[in-house]
């Protein structure tokens, strides 16, 4: 049988502001879930909700250690994100020069 598609894409998983901050936590390096959690104003199992869509995605790893679940970041599919950006770059490099442009006609 074919392999089956992540049930959410890396859009997806970072959409969601709680997520960003938990792939920003993780690039600390890995964390127990107890520690994760704390760090928001919200239950362990919200907490759990969102890391469960950050794996779907493959952003995030979980392995056990004991009794705790630990999750490390899984940077890789953000390079899918990184070349999607880097097409509207151009855009923005565009509107810096012509700022800058601007900017230096006006002083002169």
């Amino acid at each position: 049988m074919g392999e089956t598609l992540p049930k959410y894409d890396v859009f997806q998983a970072i959409a969601d502001p709680t997520r960003r901050k938990l792939l920003h936590l993780l690039g600390d390096g890995e964390l127990p879930v107890t520690v994760i959690s704390v760090q928001f104003p919200m239950s362990r199992t919200a907490v759990s909700k969102h890391l469960r869509v950050l794996a779907e995605a493959g952003l995030v790893k979980d392995r056990k250690v004991g009794r705790e679940t630990r999750y490390r970041l899984e940077a890789e599919p953000l390079r899918e994100l990184q070349q999607w950006l880097a097409y509207f770059e151009r855009y923005w490099d565009n509107k810096l020069a012509a700022l800058k442009q601007y900017v230096e006609e006006e002083n002169n």
